[in-house]
């Protein structure tokens, strides 16, 4: 366990960058950042990238969508073949130098990080409220999942395809994690979203979590379905909030959902010291950290 406090989850996730990335280019934009080891591979692949030692860019003529795609795609299934990075997952994740609406081209999912692609996900706060007070259900993770395994998770998370939409997708996963029948789904509430730029084992993962909230009748209990939950805990927003500040039992980026979520619920107070590196450090800029050289 590391030291107590709030903010040292915000730091986790935004941890200064010491090594070096190169910008991935897409139409004169920044859509990822590599690191030069894979760059060093791309350069066998002239048909797909352009590389140099500043930058990475798109080969002449993948001026589209679609043959952007297709040559990732295949290129995706080269990389796994030769054990350099994660077999293909079967779900695309836009890459693009904003936000979803911008993407260039997609990506699977197994790539991204390994490529600096920003991520998108939705985690949904689910919450009771007792004669004593506000109560949230967390999920813990299976044993057997390959990144936090056994750890605490928000109540609904995962990630966000990008065939599918916000609503589409997060019923889905309300389905999938949590038993959620859809007409429950939709009284999710979207409540914003928090941002980090992390430097991981795969890569660097400037990602964006869409966050809402979703208030519960004190019958209901939640039922994993696709085996990637373990089991469910109700337990007092309080003690929530003790779990993120005194201990490491959350995925990383989940106590930034819950810290979030403390925030605008009037859990941690604005006289707090804390408070206005927390309200501001939830919310980082694409690239924080990274000097793109040109």
């Amino acid at each position: 366990m590391t030291d107590h406090g709030y903010l040292r989850h915000i730091h986790s996730c935004n941890p200064p960058i010491s090594e070096r990335f190169v910008p991935w280019f897409i139409e004169d934009q920044v859509v990822g950042w590599l690191r030069p080891w894979l760059v060093e591979v791309l350069r066998e692949h002239p048909a797909v990238f352009t590389v140099s030692a500043q930058r990475v860019g798109m080969a002449p003529g993948l001026d589209s969508f679609d043959a952007r795609s297709v040559a990732l795609a295949g290129l995706v299934e080269w990389l796994s073949a030769r054990g350099l990075i994660n077999a293909p997952m079967g779900e695309s994740y836009p890459v693009t130098p904003a936000g979803r609406e911008a993407a260039l081209c997609m990506m699977d999912r197994s790539a991204a990080a390994y490529f600096g692609v920003r991520a998108f996900g939705q985690h949904l706060n689910g919450f009771v409220r007792k004669d004593d007070g506000l109560h949230m259900w967390l999920g813990r993770r299976a044993r057997d999942r390959l990144i936090y395994p056994g750890s605490l998770d928000n109540m609904v998370a995962g990630g966000l395809p990008w065939d599918m939409s916000l609503e589409e997708n997060l019923h889905k996963e309300c389905a999938e994690e949590a038993g959620l029948p859809e007409n429950v789904a939709r009284e999710a509430v979207p409540v914003g979203l928090v941002s980090y730029n992390r430097v991981a084992e795969r890569g660097y993962r400037p990602d964006i979590l869409y966050c809402y909230d979703l208030e519960l009748s004190p019958g209901f209990e939640p039922q994993n379905t696709d085996g990637e939950v373990e089991s469910f805990t109700l337990l007092p927003v309080e003690e929530v909030a003790r779990l993120v500040r005194e201990t490491d039992e959350f995925k990383l980026n989940c106590n930034l959902v819950i810290i979030d979520f403390l925030l605008r619920h009037g859990y941690i107070d604005p006289q707090e010291d804390e408070y206005l590196e927390l309200a501001i450090g939830l919310r980082r800029p694409l690239g924080a950290g990274l000097t793109v050289t040109v």
